[in-house]
């Protein structure tokens, strides 16, 4: 199973960012991603954030083996287009190391009401949608067109396309128990199962949520080739890690990402040491 981190884009200064991608590859991690918030409260007076396409194009400048993408891109902010030329860029840039992660988006007025977009989950879920379908379609590199209820795209080429083929890796996040993410993420190339307690704190998925998925998959298509992630917490103890991760890897668990919560004292110098720590 590979082992990644997932950073909040938290920071006064992006240049923290890069040399913590940086220091990722060099303590054998196999992939640094970023989330991708804009605001991340409701009250409208969040952290430092910095814009994570452009720090992960210049950790993909200063590396050359590890996977690099967001967790989780709300694609229903995002203008397609412009999505689909940000991770064709960075694709070629990485020469060929990124995984997209995509989902509706959170929180839904911190990141989107504020500036008066859909707040909606179910109109966000069709923007999630028909999002992906013209990414897509922008991908591949011949001519392209698109009518949806959403979205209208005349016909249109992008060059140049992604590295990757058939496509970047898109991999769907999605709150379980809900079925939908799941039927969504089969239709693509991986999931990150999330889960959340009933006071709304959010939780590392268990073994059995993840075998859940799998079979849920090989109901539609097959399961192999196909990413299973496990979001879960910063590990204290890296070496106790590698016994929590065997159940999930027994289970059909493919990458292990681990997270921080930045709500919590001490969160950026914890990233920090775990990624001293090495894998």
């Amino acid at each position: 199973m590979r082992r990644g981190l997932a950073v909040p884009n938290f920071a006064e200064n992006p240049a923290d960012l890069i040399e913590l991608g940086a220091e990722a590859e060099r303590a054998g991690f196999d992939g640094f991603f970023l989330w991708d918030h804009i605001v991340f409260t409701d009250t409208g007076d969040g952290p430092p954030i910095a814009d994570p396409w452009q720090v992960l194009a210049a950790v993909a400048a200063r590396t050359s083996r590890i996977r690099l993408g967001t967790m989780i891109t709300p694609v229903p902010r995002r203008r397609p287009w412009q999505l689909a030329r940000q991770t064709a860029t960075l694709d070629v840039l990485s020469g060929g190391r990124l995984i997209l992660g995509v989902g509706i988006g959170s929180p839904a007025y911190g990141d989107f009401g504020i500036f008066h977009e859909p707040t909606g989950d179910r109109e966000r879920a069709e923007l999630l949608d028909e999002g992906l379908a013209i990414l897509d379609g922008l991908w591949t590199g011949e001519p392209f067109s698109y009518s949806g209820q959403h979205y209208t795209v005349d016909r249109v080429r992008f060059r140049p396309r992604p590295v990757q083929r058939p496509r970047i890796p898109v991999w769907v996040g999605g709150v379980l128990p809900a079925a939908r993410p799941i039927a969504r993420a089969a239709r693509w190339d991986g999931m990150v199962p999330i889960r959340y307690s009933p006071q709304g704190r959010l939780t590392t998925v268990s073994p059995a949520d993840i075998a859940d998925v799998r079979a849920r998959f090989a109901a539609v298509r097959p399961a192999d080739g196909a990413d299973f992630v496990v979001w879960a917490d910063v590990a204290a103890d890296p070496g106790a890690a590698a016994e929590n991760i065997r159940p999930y890897e027994e289970a059909g668990a493919t990458w292990w990402l681990e997270s921080c919560r930045p709500d919590e004292p001490g969160w950026w110098k914890g990233i920090q040491q775990r990624v001293a720590a090495g894998v």
